[in-house]
């Protein structure tokens, strides 16, 4: 059974920095690409960074050069790190996993980010 867990959200003040984690089970991991995404109130679910299978990256543009996405394949753990955050990026951040052979795209949770000062 294939299982994704967000870990890292928090509340913190404009600028400030926080460290997302999805860690997954029940999946070869390394064979996947894994999607950061958030949902602000009101809003849909976007999807703000991507990682493949062999490390290649891609942001959209509000978050380019603020979060960078990265993984750790022998820990089953995909991260993004925030920084210079902004109210704007409040929202609840979910990690993604799908590809061919899965037969469904799986997410986690969510983890509730907070920027405020």
């Amino acid at each position: 059974q294939v299982q994704l867990v967000e870990s890292g959200g928090g509340s913190v003040q404009p600028g400030g920095s926080l460290r997302l984690s999805c860690t997954s089970s029940g999946v070869a991991f390394s064979l996947y690409a894994m999607g950061w995404y958030r949902q602000a109130p009101g809003k849909q679910r976007e999807l703000i960074a991507h990682i493949a299978s062999d490390g290649t990256t891609n942001y959209v543009d509000s978050v380019k050069g603020r979060f960078t996405v990265s993984r750790d394949n022998a820990k089953n753990t995909a991260y993004l790190q925030l920084n210079s955050l902004k109210p704007e990026d409040t929202a609840v951040y979910y990690c993604g996993l799908g590809g061919s052979g899965l037969g469904r795209y799986y997410w986690g949770p969510g983890t509730q980010v907070t920027v405020s000062s």
